[in-house]
């Protein structure tokens, strides 16, 4: 399995147009990528200006595939405005 742990800074005032973006992408990889196994999407409502998305794939191919989606680069191109600061991390576990 391929995690993928996203934390974006968002701009003030920008929380309400972004969150439906965010959940519809991940809601697209989910429905629509075999590789794409869960999604969470989280925020704290103290703190509208981090979003944490986290994201499991079959493997590093299933989410390299995933970037090269029409609906995730639309909705990159979409979000790019919004964003102040965004920082990805992954990590890879083999199956036993």
């Amino acid at each position: 399995m391929f995690a993928v742990t996203v934390q974006f800074q968002i701009r003030n005032g920008m929380f309400e147009t972004f969150m439906p973006l965010m959940i519809e992408n991940a809601k697209a990889s989910l429905e629509g990528e075999p590789g794409c196994r869960q999604f969470d999407v989280c925020s704290d409502p103290d703190r509208l200006n981090e979003v944490f998305l986290y994201e499991i794939y079959d493997d590093a191919a299933a989410f390299q595939a995933h970037l090269k989606t029409p609906h995730f680069q639309a909705f990159d191109a979409q979000v790019a405005p919004m964003i102040s600061e965004k920082s990805v991390a992954t990590y890879a576990k083999v199956r036993s």
